[in-house]
């Protein structure tokens, strides 16, 4: 212990300073557990140690040093942000559904914001789409059912082709069908309308996902990860079904409980 005070004995500790480093390790800790996978993470390292390579060089007085990091962090800062901008906007994206995915954060946004999600034909609409799913799984179909619901998704229907329609089974068999010019891509429906289809939806950074995950899972985790989004997966080849929310993907083991996922994303009681 005499030896420790001895060591850091020009660091003079208030209870104040004590909670603030307390406070940026909370904040390294939660930082790093998002990012944890993706390819922000290498990022994430380099900046914390510029950040305890220049407290280093304060506390030891290095004053070439220190005009230096100095530079390097001031116009670092300016630099990663032009560079990294769609890694910042995921990451603030994150936070953003993070929070509103909580309780709170639903109850807060419907008094700010006006009301309740649309509970309009929820049931029809999960019939519909459980049933389209059971004879696409049977056919081995590929297909990617995007559900919204508070977050807007704008950006991701205007990369496809706006359709408009109700949610009929066959319409939806027929936007997936192998010689369908619609068939690439992902379907948006919002509410009780199908708005989009061949939408091109974000990949997921992760890299610990499994093998057998391909491109259409990928981008189920990718935008329910970035957006409050439910999305079902139909594998062209296995004809697997799998319902992805919040970036965890379950697989459907019989059609009844997707119809219960579905009910509960279309907001059924």
């Amino acid at each position: 212990m005499a030896m420790l005070l001895e060591i850091f004995g020009f660091l003079q500790l208030s209870l104040t300073d004590i909670l603030d480093i307390l406070l940026l390790a909370l904040i390294i800790y939660v930082a790093f557990r998002w990012i944890k996978g993706t390819s922000a993470m290498s990022i994430f390292i380099a900046i914390i140690s510029l950040y305890i390579i220049r407290v280093l060089v304060s506390a030891f007085n290095m004053r070439l040093m220190n005009a230096l990091m100095e530079t390097v962090l001031d116009v670092g800062v300016i630099a990663l942000i032009v560079i990294f901008q769609p890694e910042i906007r995921k990451f603030l994206i994150r936070i953003g559904n993070r929070w509103m995915k909580s309780a709170q954060g639903q109850k807060i946004f419907d008094k700010l914001f006006g009301g309740k999600k649309a509970k309009t034909s929820g049931s029809e609409a999960s019939n519909e789409i459980t049933e389209a799913c059971r004879r696409m799984s049977e056919d081995k179909t590929g297909a990617l059912i995007v559900i919204a619901h508070k977050n807007t998704l704008d950006d991701i229907i205007s990369t496809g082709d706006r359709i408009d329609a109700g949610i009929h089974r066959r319409l939806i068999m027929n936007l997936f069908f192998k010689n369908s010019p619609l068939h690439d891509g992902a379907v948006v429906i919002s509410g009780d309308r199908i708005v989009a289809a061949r939408c091109t939806l974000p990949i997921t950074e992760r890299t610990n996902l499994p093998a057998n995950y391909g491109m259409r899972h990928k981008a189920a985790i990718g935008i329910t990860e970035e957006t409050d989004a439910d999305v079902v997966v139909v594998s062209e080849e296995t004809g697997n079904i799998s319902f992805v929310k919040a970036g965890k993907v379950t697989r459907i083991n019989n059609i009844n409980e997707l119809k219960l996922m579905l009910g509960s994303s279309f907001g059924e009681e």
